[in-house]
């Protein structure tokens, strides 16, 4: 199979899909590995680290979409990266189609067939190629907004786990899947008071008796919404697989929320949970809308790229090497993981949420 890496596009992505290591790996399969020249370089690792383990390095993305079968990248392709993508490409990436219908068209028109790491799955049905990134992202959504509390940033002036004389921040994290587990466990290391919110009350138990200053209440309107009025960090971490994230935390809530109160929704990429979350990037992260400072970045683990592509190209290693291999659509996992075959939707849930 040849194999292309490309840079990635979107504004500050620093990752890279795939490790030296891990490209080493794929070449004494017998695959042959190109790469956008300064792929890696954000993620600490250069050009020549991929050529001493057989990775050829093309200097334009014109010549590495053109050289190989294979895309294997981080996030979903925007503009510049559709214009070279070819009807027999494979793509393999992250994508979130369910919220992306623009997306979504743009890439049956072009008539490839596309997968997306969120909804590949495990021998158990789980969705091994997104938890890395989710724990990422629910670690760091505790310490951007730890930051954004602060006055400068232009928020309410709070140190969130707070001293031994004063109130520590309340911290309100909706979800305790992978991502929302990390926030909340983050969050209450700090010291901050932690309510975390789900519907299946067994998911936030554990982390309940492991920190007691979590406190774990069962996802209701009225929980919600009490829990929002009284929070100085918001996380917004829910997730239904392939589907749009339902929306938790209306208008009206965050209006009733402190001036200088937080929010960062997790789930932006897929819609978001809180009606007034927008997607933005790391070159302008923030706005304010009710005097509540929101942050809707997209891509939130392309702030650490060192961590996140070791994490990333760890696990999607197995994936790549199994579609290296003729009969790699017989593989149950990387059949759901198909969203697109050939420029048709391939995918129920994506179906289901375009739809809607």
């Amino acid at each position: 199979m040849k194999i292309g890496i490309p840079k990635e596009s979107k504004v500050l992505e620093g990752r890279v899909a795939l490790i030296p290591e891990a490209c080493a790996s794929l070449v004494r399969q017998g695959n042959e590995l190109f790469m956008e020249s300064g792929a890696g370089e954000l993620s600490g690792y250069k050009d020549e680290q991929y050529i001493a383990h057989g990775v050829v390095i093309k200097s334009t993305a014109v010549e590495l979409f053109a050289s190989a079968c294979l895309i294997v990248k981080v996030k979903e392709p925007v503009d510049q990266d559709l214009q070279y993508l070819r009807k027999d490409h494979i793509l393999f990436c992250y994508l979130h189609l369910a919220a992306n219908l623009t997306l979504t068209q743009r890439l049956c028109e072009i008539g490839l067939t596309a997968i997306a790491f969120e909804t590949v799955t495990d021998g158990s049905g789980r969705l091994p190629l997104l938890k890395p990134m989710s724990e990422i992202a629910g670690t760091l959504a505790i310490q951007i907004g730890t930051h954004l509390l602060h006055q400068p940033q232009g928020g309410k002036g709070l140190m969130l786990g707070g001293l031994s004389m004063t109130e520590p921040g309340h911290v309100v994290v909706l979800g305790a899947g992978v991502a929302g587990s990390a926030a909340a466990s983050q969050a209450a290391a700090m010291g901050a008071r932690v309510t975390l919110i789900d519907r299946d009350e067994s998911r936030f138990e554990k982390l309940s008796r492991q920190y007691q200053n979590i406190s774990g209440e069962l996802s209701s309107e009225i929980s919600i919404a009490k829990a929002v009025n009284e929070a100085d960090l918001l996380v917004g971490a829910v997730l239904l697989p392939g589907l749009h994230a339902p929306r938790l935390v209306s208008e009206s809530q965050v209006k009733c929320m402190q001036p200088g109160s937080v929010i960062i929704d997790i789930s932006v990429d897929q819609g978001g949970c809180i009606e007034t979350i927008k997607p933005t990037n790391y070159s302008e992260p923030t706005y304010f809308k009710h005097d509540v400072l929101h942050f809707g970045v997209t891509n939130m683990p392309g702030a650490v790229p060192r961590t996140a592509s070791q994490a990333l190209s760890a696990v999607i290693l197995p994936y790549v090497q199994c579609l290296c291999e003729d009969n790699w659509q017989l593989d149950k996992n990387l059949q759901n993981g198909i969203n697109v075959r050939h420029g048709e939707i391939d995918n129920p849930l994506i179906k289901q949420a375009l739809k809607q």
